[in-house]
């Protein structure tokens, strides 16, 4: 990018705006992290994949970049949610750490690795591979022990940090700590007092009462909204967004920035506002605790990655935008298409659109970019022909072959087909879907079983253009004094059992003439 070129996509801009506030560094530290408390939605994805795309910006300037995502795993199991198993065992398991909750699904060692296998295995789909940091092993080992004594030395600066923003001030015993208890593992505390240097007193509901120094026995925690700028400080931040929860006047970053400064003695982040994502025909924010939530994996079955990572670089974080799964769908296949040809050059647009398109494109790619325009098979197409072929994918490639010129077409082919035929499968609407018929099921007035068998021999006498056999049909009907309307109902019925589908002529030519001449010679 020169230095006289006007820079229009936000990832660009952000790029710019953390160089501009943190220094012009060799190597930057991006941050991201979320809670596994339950299925990993697509709308915490968003976090992961802003800081993802705003990484190859940097990149793009010549910068090294240090992407950590952190798992808060030590965090508080506070609510069981409702699409998992074991819903009785799991409301035993409530107040415990996510890290020490069993897994429902009985695969791995906890809860939490559960839910982060997940997504540490999906991500990797869409071209992001961070370094994975995982909060209850770091508390556990200690590591965080000299910042947890420095925020109980500023425990009366943070409280007074914290009460600005409180209509009722923390009490006189509110520490910055928190804990699991020894016996029952849980955070069910009723007491917890700091008696200087590391000695720790604390009594629980179970009736456990002990005294310990935290730094031999590590069991304390920093509170979430004194342990995000801990970390900033720790790691050494340099950029991390947050959501539009985070986000408010007394949020947690508004808090955060102050406790970093002021206790911590480092600036925080450069930091941006992300909105949430909606599904599309289901209201309001998407939730984990709730369970009705909608994976990447959900949407990868859609959406080939780059797509699925388009949907993310073509909007700015700090606008909401709604995922589909309806006949969008086919609209975005349409969209990204064009974008890909503007970066190629084969389609145009105004200067400020074709830049940002270019970059929405580069970002969105996976892997190398390759030097040539891949085949843009359409996905509206592709949902037909794997229906007539009955979602054989073999079969949808042998149909394309003749027009597919690299391994890299055959792939886009192949997994653009997956996505199609699942669609139509899950998602498409009813009048979408057919099935190709191998015997009539449906009975045939007489004067329309004569123009069947007509049009049969009229396939197998040439190979016919769509234009042309469009034609012929009409002929047919004219001279059999048939209304066109009619043939059109019979011919479907007896090609998908139903009373309408795609355009007939294309769609018989798209079938094969012979197996239609061989289904309408039945009738």
């Amino acid at each position: 990018m020169g230095k006289d070129q006007k820079i229009y996509h936000w990832t660009d801009v952000t790029a710019q705006k953390i160089i501009r506030e943190k220094g012009d560094k060799e190597c930057y530290t991006l941050a991201a992290g979320i809670t596994p408390s339950g299925t990993v939605h697509i709308g915490n994805v968003r976090e992961i994949m802003t800081v993802e795309l705003v990484k190859r910006a940097l990149e793009k300037l010549g910068k090294k970049v240090r992407f950590i995502y952190s798992w808060d795993d030590y965090d508080v199991f506070r609510k069981v949610p409702k699409n998992m198993p074991m819903q009785e065992e799991l409301f035993g398991e409530l107040r415990k750490s996510i890290v020490d909750v069993f897994d429902p699904f009985q695969k791995d060692e906890s809860y939490a690795r559960h839910h982060e296998k997940n997504v540490e295995k999906k991500v990797e789909n869409v071209g992001i591979k961070p370094e994975f940091l995982y909060q209850a092993k770091k508390y556990r080992s200690g590591e965080y022990v000299e910042q947890i004594k420095v925020a109980l030395e500023n425990n009366d600066k943070i409280k007074e940090i914290l009460n600005q923003f409180r209509k009722e001030p923390l009490d006189d015993k509110w520490l910055a700590v928190t804990m699991f208890c020894e016996k029952c593992k849980k955070d069910t505390l009723t007491n917890i007092e700091w008696l200087g240097d590391y000695k720790i007193k604390y009594s629980c509901e179970c009736g456990n009462l002990n005294e310990f120094d935290f730094k031999k026995k590590p069991l304390l925690k920093l509170k979430w909204r004194v342990d995000w700028p801990m970390r900033w400080k720790y790691e050494q931040v340099d950029f991390e967004p947050g959501g539009k929860d985070h986000s408010t006047q007394g949020g947690s970053f508004d808090t955060g920035k102050d406790i970093c400064k002021d206790v911590y003695g480092f600036d925080a982040p450069t930091y941006i506002m992300y909105d949430f994502i909606r599904i599309k025909g289901a209201g309001g924010k998407i939730s984990s605790s709730s369970g009705n939530v909608i994976t990447l994996a959900d949407v990868l079955e859609v959406y080939e990655p780059e797509i699925a990572r388009y949907l993310f670089a073509g909007t700015r974080p700090n606008r909401e935008f709604a995922i589909s799964f309806d006949t969008d769908v086919l609209a975005l296949y349409e969209e990204f298409d064009k974008v890909e040809r503007i970066y190629f050059g084969l389609d145009k647009a105004n200067e400020k659109d074709t830049q940002k398109m270019k970059v929405a494109y580069e970002l969105s790619y996976v892997g190398d970019i390759p030097k040539t325009i891949p085949y843009q098979p359409s996905f509206r197409h592709l949902s037909m022909i794997m229906q007539i072929h009955e979602y054989d994918i073999e079969r949808v490639v042998g149909y394309f072959e003749n027009q597919l010129e690299s391994e890299h077409d055959k792939k886009r082919l192949r997994t653009r087909a997956k996505c199609a035929g699942i669609w139509v499968k899950k998602y498409a609407p009813e009048d979408f879907r057919f099935k190709v018929q191998e015997e009539v099921v449906v009975n045939v007035v007489d004067e329309g079983k004569k123009i069947l068998h007509e049009l049969a021999a009229r396939l197998e006498e040439k190979d016919w253009t769509d234009k042309d056999l469009h034609e012929e049909i009409y002929i047919l009907c004219t001279n059999n004094e048939f209304p066109i309307k009619d043939f059109f109902k019979i011919s479907y019925n007896v090609l998908i059992n139903k009373d309408k589908g795609p355009r007939l002529a294309s769609f018989i030519l798209e079938i094969g003439k012979q197996r239609v001449a061989d289904l309408f010679k039945k009738v």
